[in-house]
């Protein structure tokens, strides 16, 4: 059985009026396609690196547009809904980079906040330090959607793969990794390293980016790519701007890679 999924690569911006609406249409596009689940990027509601300007439109999740936007419209086109995360406001004043999954009738299915923080120096002289602003998640989370268990992750965990084999042990079917990844480590690492935690886990992994140069002055690489549990690209939607894509999932292919290969079943703890 195949489940169709459509991955709405975005070049976000700093309204975040402007990047629901942008989802709204997705949505209706990625129904009228025959998509039982939409997913967004990375910050699909706002990208904004310069903080201060940021700040007056990062509230707590109740008071969001865009998550309030993205659960009117899986209601009505009874769709799943996977944004790859919003900018939330904490109780304690710092902020989450959180991904919620919502579930065709506007509820909220899942929370996860992004437990690894982006903070890098590059060579090219990019510098970012996410976590000056933003708290880590401490907590492993999955759901159970018509592509069977699915697990979340966010951009920057897909280089810590203990978080992979947590999902792994869940017997996820399909990992969710939005991103917003940088030109020069997309282009050195992104295909290989989703390609290894998907033949790693055994799941299809769904990878939906940031693409192009962003109003806050940013550039990121795009590719979103859906990648099968052998490891096998399905769709990638390249680098050169927004769009949607679709992808077709197949249950039975999981079920034929894990019979060859049964690595999760196989799979030992590693002593200390």
């Amino acid at each position: 059985m195949n489940t169709r999924i459509a991955l709405f690569q975005m070049t976000t911006g700093i309204d975040p009026l402007v990047n629901a609406a942008a989802i709204a249409d997705a949505a209706r596009e990625a129904r009228l396609g025959g998509a039982d689940m939409l997913f967004t990027p990375e910050m699909c509601g706002l990208l904004d690196r310069n903080r201060e300007r940021a700040a007056a439109h990062i509230v707590p999740e109740a008071e969001n547009p865009v998550l309030a936007m993205a659960s009117d419209m899986a209601r009505s086109e009874r769709l799943w809904i996977a944004l790859g995360s919003l900018a939330v406001a904490r109780e304690d004043g710092r902020w989450a980079n959180r991904s919620l999954l919502i579930a065709p009738d506007g509820s909220v299915a899942a929370r996860y906040d992004k437990i690894h923080m982006f903070d890098v120096q590059l060579a090219n002289g990019e510098s970012w330090r996410e976590s000056a602003a933003y708290a880590p998640g401490e907590d492993v989370v999955t759901a159970e959607t018509p592509l069977g268990r699915l697990g979340l992750t966010v951009c920057y965990d897909l280089r810590f793969p203990a978080l992979f084999e947590a999902l792994g042990d869940r017997m996820c079917d399909a990992i969710a990794v939005p991103a917003a990844f940088t030109v020069p480590t997309g282009m050195a690492h992104w295909h290989l390293l989703l390609r290894a935690r998907a033949i790693e886990e055994s799941a299809w992994v769904i990878a939906t980016a940031q693409v192009g140069r962003h109003e806050d002055g940013r550039e990121t690489f795009g590719h979103s790519l859906v990648i099968d549990p052998w490891g096998d690209v399905l769709l990638d939607m390249g680098g050169h701007g927004p769009g949607l894509g679709f992808a077709d999932i197949s249950r039975e292919r999981t079920e034929d890679v894990r019979k060859q290969l049964p690595s999760l079943a196989n799979r030992r703890k590693i002593p200390n």
